[in-house]
């Protein structure tokens, strides 16, 4: 009888015991996959790459937003006018660490007494095309005073010869008085140019045939500013005298198929896209019910694909970038504190993805140099 209980005991314990082993096992998964979802949700850079993975370029004490990299690897970077001191505004970083003008030292030369039309005013970005071509867009609109009297353009370069093969400008229409021409794409298959206008709010589809340019979704909703204030490190952005500065469409990219064409607004809150049959395509004239609401990212400058078929965002409020996937998740790609306003990128030969960083939040008093950075997809 007494070995019965024993033996009752004994399997009284090793059930308990086996059920508290259980049940701490239970509580031991759950708080290692509570650490691992808040590890990949909320800590900075947990999700892709890691800090040390940003490699910085080159660095300049002059304001930089554009960039672009040909196939020969060579860097050319584009220099606002929104202040007087301007070195020039389209430059090739060479590989000694010297910095030239491009495409020579008369298009960079600037004042109110040349021909706005043989001459680069106010150059927001470089981009180079599918056959390796830069294209140069120049808002003409310095220090966001109003656009200077035929002074919008486009410019074609020829990188085998460094001489501009093609001039397309841009009359009041296209580019009225208050406009800022801010990003540039080229469809070389349709021959099209995209522009982001971020002074009113609009997208420009120029036929780079005929040179003739539309504007398409003026004032739409998702070309204008939804009213959200950009705060980067807890201060609001505003220009020197004070002033918010509410920022329209920026960023803007076309997809590797050429189908899609993606845009946001730098004072927005959403990235949206839409079909670019209906950007190059004349005969199709409303495109406001065709624009899709993609995602919500919060306020991002400059976007671009990348050769892996994801678009990069630079989230300026977060020293960040992400990356919408071919499938369409969003995730933070990298945070780091160099990234001081991430403003532009290009796709490099290298397989590394190009981006700059512009400090715009401290206009022309930046803490540091302006900074190109390259990452490995």
């Amino acid at each position: 009888m007494l070995n019965v209980k024993i033996s009752i005991v004994a399997l009284a314990f090793i059930f308990v015991g086996g059920y508290m082993q259980r049940a701490l096992l239970r509580r031991l998964a759950s708080a290692v996959l509570m650490a691992v979802t808040v590890l990949f949700i909320w800590v900075p850079g947990a999700i892709g790459r890691k800090e040390s993975e940003l490699i910085e370029v080159a660095a300049s004490k002059y304001q930089w937003t554009g960039i672009a990299v040909s196939r020969e690897g060579r860097i050319f970077a584009s220099y606002p006018r929104w202040s007087g001191t301007v070195p020039f505004s389209v430059a090739e970083l060479m590989p000694d660490g010297t910095v030239k003008p491009f495409p020579d030292k008369e298009w960079n030369t600037w004042n109110a007494g040349l021909p706005p039309r043989e001459h680069l005013i106010c150059v927001q970005s470089v981009y180079i095309d599918s056959n390796n071509f830069l294209w140069i867009l120049d808002a003409a609109n310095p220090n966001f005073e109003g656009v200077i009297k035929d002074g919008p353009k486009i410019l074609k370069v020829d990188l085998r010869t460094n001489q501009v093969i093609q001039k397309i400008y841009l009359d009041e229409t296209a580019a009225p008085y208050t406009s800022y021409l801010n990003d540039i794409r080229i469809d070389t298959k349709r021959e099209y140019a995209y522009i982001s206008d971020s002074g009113l709010g609009a997208l420009l589809a120029v036929d780079l045939v005929k040179g003739q340019a539309r504007r398409l979704l003026s004032e739409h909703f998702s070309t204008t500013s939804d009213k959200t204030i950009v705060t980067v490190k807890g201060k609001k952005w505003r220009r020197p005298d004070g002033r918010l500065l509410p920022f329209h469409v920026d960023g803007i990219a076309l997809d590797r198929e050429g189908r899609y064409f993606y845009f946001h607004a730098l004072s927005g809150q959403i990235l949206y896209r839409i079909d670019a049959k209906w950007l190059y395509d004349p005969n199709l004239q409303d495109q406001r019910p065709k624009v899709e609401a993609i995602e919500e990212t919060g306020p991002v400058d400059g976007i671009e694909f990348g050769p892996d078929g994801s678009l990069y965002l630079a989230a300026v409020e977060k020293n960040a970038i992400l990356r919408l996937s071919p499938d369409q998740k969003l995730s933070l790609f990298i945070q780091d504190a160099r990234l001081s306003w991430p403003d532009s990128f290009a796709a490099g030969p290298d397989g590394n993805m190009y981006v700059t960083t512009s400090q715009s939040h401290l206009w022309n008093e930046p803490v540091e140099p302006y900074r190109i950075f390259k990452f490995k997809l």
